[in-house]
């Protein structure tokens, strides 16, 4: 009755809920099995708001159900069903998740059971790697992180989110727990990858799998790795050779275009040629204040046939440098400049020539021209030369970079060479490793024993520390032929067999000794070689150890480096220098502009032209009284001696004019002209000279004096007169000597004139030979106390028995007789006085010779009024004028030579020595050493330094 009564009550919901707005879990009770007709049975009236509090309605109590005989519960039954029915779902997902997790777990043990142990492969990985906790504070950047509370304010307030969710999460705890178990375990069927009947399916698999497999050996196991290791290398490393190389063709195209102007620029000089420019000026450096560059080169150095030459044109690619099996090849330093260009050409700093490295007579021609340049840099006596011989070398994809190639270093000094030859080379090898930011390339040959290595020993003594070392061991190749042990490489190649330590250490192959191979060829050789040896396959080498490739890199990277830390440094220091110079100038020379070496040179060069083009300004009568004298203090002794007193000699005026005229004819023939010529050029040089080295008063720089003396030397002596100027001066000195007709009194007068100091010159000359012959007069020995020597008392004893002879004959000849030589002997013996005949003969031919001069003297004084006689021919008179004629013939001569040598030094020779000055300076120009020997001192070093 009771349940009747509920079923027919209406109590409960007053209206039915949409079922699309219902939840779930309300949706299943809303089943299409119950009717909704109102003939049909009416759904029980319970209380269903708690379930459909997802719609947000609100909610209500429980309300009892109104009994007609009291109040009663109602029972929920169907939230046991939906229990039971996600339980259920439940087990199944765990069970899935349960068993994927295992099949997961063996397949990751049998998985690592196959991968062998990678300990020994970290050097794989770069080093730096392994030291980036070394080299990177990670604890500074863990604090310079956000803290924890930083980053939660700027997530979205969760709490607040959750609040509407409260009173919901006591209700729905079991659900809540139920698919927060679903989520984790669908997380790890995706992480897994598989859901469950599959994850049970791997697991069976597996097991299968687990009882197929074939363990392999660890030593199988590396081999394989090591072998797919090397040739994923080798398949990266020809991917990288194909890049670079359609790189370098792109570059190529790219530089050859601007070349051509397609982009109407104008490039700007790269920076490896400015820094080579650089390096070339500072070995030039004169350097007298300690202002050595220290600017970083890569100095290549090693034993002697190691093979430096070999890894040179490696890195250069071009077989550049001559060759030569056994014997010494690098005679002096070679500085190499490697730069990227548009072709493949090599050129000389002090050279304009390309030589094209593509084409072989050029690589011949080049390696010619170097082997030349470094023989006459070689001083006579010596092996080798400090010269160093720049070259530059441009080409696409090569490494920038300043190489030094150093004569190899020897231990033993052979025939042929000079004894200090081994010492130069030391001294060579430590100059130049001796600047602290040079990079050391230490070639070793690997093929001999390393025990025999000299080198090592002097790098590891500039080096210690090896911060600036590079090992290379070349003909590795020969090396793993011919070592017992391989791992004697590879204690080299770590650095633990020679006492020195570097930077890296490389293995290199540089060809198989043939001179013709070519780079290409020697570049498959080496990386065949490379990829097929055991050095790499045993990993006693490393991949990033070997290969010239690898070591041109790794050189470019050590220069650069040093290059950016150094270059700096070396401008500060360069900087305090000039400062220092600068006020050492001001303080010394505050009055004088600062000009170096090279503009003191041009000024003192400018200075000499100058002065050549004024001896074009000297006056005409200036040359003619210059030469005219001259000459005749050069001819008058033949003139008098071999001309005039022998013609003198003779009894009347046709023997005296006959013997004048042969004398003449012979003495112009042979010596006259010749002598002419030597008169001018002195004069000349005199002239020269004069203008060279007179001061021009306050503008006079003592400075330019030793340069004017080199150039006036250097001049005279490649000066020639020329040689058709002689055969001209000859005719007309014969013509002017025949001309016998004085025209006027004036030229009578001054012929008499020319006569009688010519005359009186040679009478002054006679009489002091006397005076020293006999010794002072009475005068002279009373007034200065002077006494005779017991020769001089002889010879005067001498002189006066001969001028006894004289006056008893005024008209005797110029020589004395015998009978007359022992009268006089005897006369003297007859006194005490012994005299050898040589004397008395000596002592006459003085004597007599003073009685002519002024005899003539007093002829001279009788044919001042002798003109008239001489228009007459001196017909119907006693008196001769011949010597006068004579006299007037020898001046007349003087003055036609010298008017005619005028004319030639101003027309011709001064300008012939014009061009010799310039020749010389020119010259000079070129020459720096010359530069420096005659411009000295002080103020010119200071202003050298300045301007470097």
């Amino acid at each position: 009755v009771i349940c009747r009564s509920l079923a027919n009550r209406s109590y409960g919901i007053k209206r039915k809920s949409p079922l699309q707005n219902l939840h779930l879990v309300s949706r299943s009770i809303h089943h299409p099995y119950y009717p909704s007709s109102k003939f049909q049975r009416p759904p029980l009236r319970i209380s269903i708001q708690l379930f459909s509090s997802l719609n947000r309605l609100p909610l209500h109590k429980t309300k009892l159900l109104n009994v007609k005989y009291g109040y009663q519960f109602h029972r929920n039954f169907w939230l046991a069903r939906l229990a039971s029915r996600l339980l259920k779902l439940r087990y199944l997902i765990l069970g899935s998740a349960v068993g994927g997790g295992y099949t997961a777990k063996k397949t990751y043990d049998q998985w690592k059971d196959m991968m062998p142990d990678l300990d020994e492969y970290k050097w794989i990985v770069p080093d730096f790697i392994w030291e980036l906790d070394e080299h990177i504070d990670l604890e500074k950047l863990i604090k310079a992180l956000p803290d924890a509370d930083d980053l939660a304010k700027l997530l979205p307030d969760l709490d607040k989110i959750g609040e509407s969710f409260a009173s919901l999460k006591g209700f729905f705890s079991p659900g809540y727990n139920l698919v927060s178990e679903v989520i984790g375990a669908s997380d790890l069927l995706l992480l897994l990858g598989s859901p469950g009947e599959t994850a049970f399916r791997a697991t069976d698999q597996g097991y299968d799998n687990d009882k197929q497999y074939k363990k392999v050996s660890d030593k199988e196991k590396i081999d394989q790795l090591q072998e797919e290791l090397l040739r994923t290398q080798l398949k990266y490393q020809r991917m990288l050779e194909r890049l670079e190389k359609e790189n370098k063709e792109l570059r190529k195209l790219v530089l050859q275009r601007d070349d051509k102007g397609i982009h109407q620029r104008k490039l700007k000089k790269s920076l490896i040629d400015m820094y080579s420019e650089v390096l070339d000026i500072l070995s030039d450096y004169d350097a007298s204040y300690n202002t050595q560059d220290h600017l970083p080169r890569v100095v290549v150095v090693g034993d002697q046939s190691a093979g430096k030459t070999s890894v040179l044109e490696m890195i250069a690619q071009a077989r550049i440098f001559p060759r030569g099996s056994g014997e010494m090849m690098t005679r002096s330093p070679v500085k190499v400049t490697l730069s990227e260009g548009p072709h493949h050409v090599a050129l000389f700093k002090d050279s304009s020539r390309e030589f094209d490295l593509t084409k072989e007579e050029d690589l011949a021609a080049l390696r010619n021209e170097i082997e030349i340049r470094m023989r006459s840099s070689v001083k006579e006596g010596c092996t080798v030369s400090t010269e160093t011989i720049s070259l530059s070398v441009k080409g696409p994809g090569l490494q920038r970079m300043v190489l030094v190639d150093l004569p190899g270093v020897i231990s033993t000094v052979t025939s042929g060479m000079a004894p200090d030859t081994k010492e130069t080379i030391f001294s060579i090898s430590k100059a130049y490793m001796q600047n602290p930011n040079a990079i050391i390339l230490c070639i070793q040959d690997g093929s001999v024993d390393a025990e025999r290595s000299i080198v090592t020993d002097l790098v590891s003594q500039m080096d210690p520390q090896g911060k600036r070392t590079i090992f290379v061991l070349t003909k590795v190749d020969l090396a793993e032929k011919n070592v017992a042990s391989p791992s004697r490489i590879q204690q080299i190649i770590e650095g633990k067999l020679f006492p020195m330590k570097a930077l890296g250490y490389f293995a290199v192959v540089t060809g198989k000794g043939n001179s013709s191979e070519s780079i290409e060829s020697i570049k498959e050789y080496e990386e065949e070689f490379f990829q097929n040896s055991k050095l790499l396959k045993t990993s006693m080498l490393k991949a990033h150890q070997v290969t010239t490739k690898n070591l041109s890199l790794a050189v470019s990277d050590c220069f650069w480096k040093m290059v950016r830390e150094s270059v700096e440094q070396q401008a500060d220091a360069f900087k305090a220098t000039r400062f220092n110079l600068e006020t050492e100038w001001k303080n010394n020379y505050p009055r004088l502009r600062e000009l170096d070496r090279n503009e003191l040179f041009e000024k003192a060069k400018n200075e000499i032209l100058d002065e050549v083009i004024s001896l074009t300004q000297v006056t005409p009568k200036h040359w003619e009284e210059i030469l005219q004298k001259t000459l005749w203090e050069r001819v008058s002794t033949h003139v008098i001696e071999n001309i005039y007193l022998p013609a003198a000699q003779t009894m009347n005026s046709g023997t005296f004019n006959t013997t004048v005229d042969i004398k003449l004819k012979q003495w112009t023939d042979k010596q006259l002209p010749n002598k002419a010529v030597e008169v001018a050029w002195e004069t000349l040089q005199e002239e020269f000279s004069r203008f060279m080295t007179e001061q021009k008063g306050k503008e006079h720089d003592d400075i330019f004096d030793k340069l004017k003396q080199a150039v006036k030397e250097e001049s005279i002596k490649r000066h020639k007169w020329n040689e058709r100027a002689e055969d001209s001066l000859r005719v007309i000195q014969h013509n002017a000597l025949e001309d016998r007709s004085i025209s006027d009194k004036q030229q009578w007068d001054a012929a008499i004139h020319f006569m009688e100091e010519t005359l009186q010159s040679r009478l002054k000359d006679t009489e002091s030979v006397i005076e020293d012959m006999v010794g002072p007069d009475w005068k002279k020995r009373w007034l200065y106390w002077i006494g005779r020597t017991k020769e001089q008392n002889i010879r005067n004893e001498t002189k006066n028995e001969l001028e006894k002879l004289i006056k008893c004959n005024e008209e005797h000849a110029a020589y004395l007789a015998n009978d007359e030589v022992t009268t006089v002997r005897k006369n003297l013996e007859a006194r005490g006085i012994t005299v050898d005949p040589c004397l008395i003969k000596d002592t006459w031919h003085q004597i007599y010779r003073r009685y002519f001069l002024k005899t003539a003297l007093n002829h001279c004084n009788l044919c001042r009024r002798g003109f008239y006689y001489y228009q007459r021919h001196f017909v119907d008179s006693e008196l001769e004028c011949n010597d006068i004629v004579l006299f007037w013939r020898i001046q007349r001569m003087l003055a036609i030579t010298a008017n005619t040598l005028r004319q030639q030094l101003t027309n011709t020779e001064v300008r012939r020595l014009e061009k010799n000055v310039k020749e010389v300076l020119e010259d000079f120009a070129e020459d720096n050493e010359k530069k420096v020997k005659l411009l000295t001192g002080k103020r010119v070093q200071l202003a050298e330094d300045l301007s470097k």
